[in-house]
């Protein structure tokens, strides 16, 4: 669900902290350095990265074709490989019976299944192709506000992780308690009020 949807879910950022160069070179080399990397030919089962809004199949941030006036609008590409437990163990036991043959011995041991099995993984990894899911950004720097196009819980998770590792600068989630924390300027006594808070059924 992205940003040219007719319905949307997304969650609200606050962005806290300041980047020390310009913004604009900042903010760049930090979407290219952790871009997405195709791992359709590699065994690697997961990739996480930022793409392009306009091309999110093409990633790359060589112009500033993602600003638009105060905001930024780019792509969280989460790829996946998907290997059913079955078919890896369909595999394991056609390569272990292959591999008993050749050798004529009756068992291997556990150390040589592990491997047979990590074989097996890897070699299924590189024939199968990842299925990519892509999450829309919009970032008003001047603001410090940031909407992410989801409320799944681990794509904020990966959306957290890798903004502070590309911008060194922290998304701080709001909802209710965050909100009033942030607005109300509260003392400790007051915010440990408001951490015992529970929710009310209407």
């Amino acid at each position: 669900m992205g940003i040219l949807s007719p319905t949307v879910s997304m969650t609200r950022y606050n962005v806290e902290g300041r980047l020390n160069d310009s913004f604009h070179d900042s903010v760049t080399r930090g979407l290219n350095q952790f871009c997405i990397s195709e791992i359709d030919n590699d065994v690697s089962e997961k990739a996480v990265g930022w793409t392009s809004f306009h091309h999110p199949y093409q990633p790359g941030f060589d112009d500033l074709s993602y600003m638009f006036g105060t905001y930024l609008i780019f792509s969280l590409r989460i790829d996946k490989k998907s290997l059913s437990s079955k078919i890896i163990k369909k595999h394991i036991l056609i390569e272990e019976t292959k591999r008993l043959a050749e050798s004529g011995r009756e068992f291997f041991s556990k150390n040589e299944k592990m491997m047979i099995k990590d074989q097996v993984i890897n070699s299924l990894c590189l024939r199968t192709p990842a299925t990519p899911n892509i999450y829309d950004i919009v970032w008003n720097y001047e603001d410090g506000c940031l909407w992410f196009l989801t409320t799944l819980k681990s794509a904020n998770e990966e959306l957290e992780t890798l903004f502070s590792k590309s911008f060194k600068l922290t998304l701080i989630r709001l909802f209710p308690y965050t909100q009033a924390d942030i607005a109300a300027d509260l003392s400790d006594s007051q915010r440990g009020k408001l951490n015992t808070l529970t929710h009310s059924e209407f």
